[in-house]
């Protein structure tokens, strides 16, 4: 049966902290009164302005205890209910307009409860507010219920003095049976998500991690929420212990419970229609709009979720679209599009610039007889139409899959591959350096696009988006390593095992092209590095251009944290300096993901250069003016190659056939699709290629090469 409590009237609005959780000396205010930080000078009302409050059908429990501001009009508030202390700045007769809402300043037709209001505020019809910190300039409009309670954590995993660690919020990310559950606080990067869900047997670090969580926020009962200035909240139902920046855009909302809304006047954060968000934390700059449901979430700054998404107990990563889809149990880095109705990622780790096409299933098969399986994707994951994986997989960096249903767990180690399940011969095809040979366009257009789109104002992490960087090299380098062993047919194919949990043949295609095109890479990725070190030191030459590149290191090993690479070594410093109490709360780790990302360029030149002496097989003294200028020259090649690659593969879509049949006639295909001359990246791509010629020709002369 429900319980319901009766008390005396008079102490509505009054006693929102219990006793025994209020410190020796503070009243239930205390904590208000830090939060308001107003410089507001408060008054008592006088007779006249208590009779014009009353003639304008206002009540009080007790008008001592409704304070304004000097600048108060009386006249403005009219058919109001107060109970406890209620403090009201500025009100003039002016009416405020937000996308043709129109309301005059004042409070109207309200219920208020123990709240404090800014100066010009736009209050009508809100049915039920209590215990918030209201900005100035704030439209509040037919709200039923905007209340906040006195141990509300606004989806921070704290644990509130008095409560015990089952009631802590966790996102069970990565696996459904909670295994790799992490504590959410306000300001969370996907690279402390990864940390903490990684090292589960790493009991030290998992308690330190839990530490610093609890210090995010104050334990202390009675904090109120906060509507920041300028915000707009209009025709919602329930929003409840939720804290809200400025600027915010808040309608149609059905239920809004346990949130921190991060907003300000540079990234402004929308919330639609019919959403329903529990126990969450959305970033700067973030859309969530048209019947979304999230629970257990965060979504990082200047992403979105839209047109009915899922999203439960996940993180998503900066400047990700979610939309018509459902993510359950899924920690995905930076940069990840999902826009598709029926796609489906339940247990999975992306780890950044991936693309989920329509309907894809990914990880709804477990293996085992429990939900605890897992999908891991490097970053650059792309599976097909209506593909369909099951739980475990493991897929390496910009691994592509075609349309199919695969019905066997996967482990691909190679990346830049095409997998393909050969239904028709029963068994699975990989085609590594796929990429590279059929689809340099999407490749090169999609680094482009993922470095433009990145909206971030604060870059902690330094986030890597070429395809070219130390993760895809090393595993290149892996890649070759396997080729090398592997036996060879007259069709250039090759059997491998472990790639797939069945009996059937897995078929390596192209491997002698594979390994080519993989090769010229690593030493493209050497030389451009290179070029890039000479562009901004600008070397008077050959020598004192070799004299600042080492001449013993071996090739780095690194780690995806969160989007951002990092060295492995540099990682076992960080756990040890966390566990060793060097590092004492999250910022630490957050200064340390700054250090990294500065010193990035650095470690990623030395990496290109060790891996370019690996590739040709030569020590550092070996490394000459006459093999330099001869990498120099494989440079502009390899660049005509993928620019002519690029060129190519974008032309199909003119010239194809079954492309062109959707149009009577090249005007009209040029009208729906654009110009192909007038296409910009190519444009770029072109120039690009023309401005490196000019400055090895440059180097060259210049270097007398």
């Amino acid at each position: 049966m429900n319980i319901i409590h009766s008390h005396p009237v008079e102490e509505l609005g009054y006693h929102f902290i219990e006793a025994k959780y209020l410190p020796k000396g503070k009243n239930e205010y205390y904590l208000r009164f830090q939060q308001c930080g107003s410089n507001i000078k408060y008054r008592e009302l006088s007779s006249a302005e208590i009779e014009t409050l009353t003639l304008n059908r206002n009540s009080s429990d007790n008008w001592k205890h409704i304070l304004v501001s000097k600048d108060f009009n009386a006249n403005l508030v009219r058919n109001c209910k107060f109970f406890g202390l209620v403090r009201i700045g500025k009100l003039e007769p002016l009416y405020r307009e937000y996308h043709n809402l129109r309301m005059p300043v004042g409070l109207y037709n309200s219920t208020i409860i123990s709240s404090d209001i800014g100066d010009n505020v736009c209050i009508d019809n809100v049915n039920y507010l209590s215990h918030y910190i209201i900005g100035n300039d704030v439209m509040l409009a037919n709200i039923n219920e905007l209340a906040c309670t006195d141990k509300a954590k606004f989806g921070i995993g704290v644990l509130k003095n008095g409560e015990v660690e089952k009631q802590r919020v966790r996102i069970e990310v990565c696996n459904e049976n909670g295994g790799r559950s992490i504590v959410p606080f306000d300001g969370m990067l996907a690279g402390d998500a990864y940390l903490w869900s990684k090292y589960r047997d790493d009991e030290a670090l998992l308690n330190k991690f839990l530490e610093f969580a609890q210090l995010q926020s104050d334990p202390q009962r009675g904090y109120y929420g906060r509507i920041g200035e300028s915000t707009i909240i209009k025709n919602c139902r329930i929003i409840k212990d939720v804290n809200i920046g400025s600027d915010a855009y808040i309608k149609g909302a059905n239920k809004l419970k346990n949130l921190t809304i991060n907003s300000d006047a540079d990234r402004q954060s929308q919330i639609g229609e019919g959403c329903e968000l529990v126990n969450g934390i959305i970033g700067f700059g973030c859309r969530i709009f048209y019947g979304v449901k999230a629970v257990r979430f965060i979504t990082a700054s200047h992403s979105q979720l839209k047109y009915g998404a899922r999203l439960i107990n996940s993180y998503l990563g900066n400047n990700s679209t979610i939309s018509c889809c459902e993510v359950l149990n899924s920690l995905i880095f930076p940069s990840h599009e999902q826009h598709h109705n029926n796609s489906f990622l339940c247990a999975a780790l992306l780890m950044g610039q991936s693309n989920i096409a329509a309907g894809a299933t990914l990880g709804s098969n477990h293996n085992s007889r429990s939900a605890d399986g897992e999908i891991i994707a490097e970053r650059g994951f792309w599976p097909g139409l209506c593909v369909s994986l099951k739980h475990n997989s493991k897929f390496a960096a910009f691994t592509i899959l075609a349309k199919g249903d695969y019905m066997y767990e996967l482990n691909i180690p190679v990346p830049f591959s095409l997998v393909s399940n050969d239904v028709s011969n029963n068994r699975l095809v990989v085609m590594p350096a796929y990429w590279f040979m059929y689809n340099m366009y999407a490749l090169a257009r999609n680094a482009w696009k993922y470095q433009d789109r990145d909206n971030r104002t604060v870059k902690i992490q330094h986030i890597e988006y070429d395809y070219l960087a130390p993760d895809t090299i090393n595993a290149m380098f892996d890649s070759l390593a396997l080729f090398s062993t592997l036996q060879v047919n007259e069709k250039g194919e090759a059997l491998v095992q472990g790639w797939e949990n069945n009996a059937r043949p897995v078929v390596i295609t192209k491997l002698a092209q594979s390994s080519e095109v993989f090769r010229r890479m690593i030493r493209y990725y050497g030389i451009t590095q290179l070029l890039q070190h000479i562009r901004v030191n600008k070397f008077s030459d050959f020598t004192s251009f070799k004299s600042t590149m080492p001449s013993r290191i071996s090739r780095s090993e690194w780690m995806n944290v969160g989007g951002q690479l990092i060295r492995t070594e540099r990682i076992a410093f960080l756990k040890k300096q966390v566990k060793a109490g060097k590092f004492k709360n999250w910022d630490d780790i957050h200064q340390f993901y700054v250090s990294e990302g500065k010193t990035y360029a650095a470690d990623k030149l030395l990496h290109a250069y060790t891996s370019l002496l690996e590739i040709l097989q030569i020590t550092g003294k070996q490394f000459s003016p006459e093999i330099f200028s001869g990498l120099l020259k494989e440079a502009v090649d390899t660049t005509e190659w993928m620019v002519q690659g690029i060129y190519q593969s974008r032309e199909k879509d003119y010239s194809n056939a079954f492309r062109k049949m959707a149009y009577d006639n090249n005007e009209e295909m040029q009208k729906v699709l654009g110009r192909f001359e007038d296409n910009s990246f190519i444009k770029d791509q072109l120039a690009a290629l023309d401005q490196l010629k000019k400055e090895t020709r440059s180097l060259q002369r210049k270097w007398k090469l």
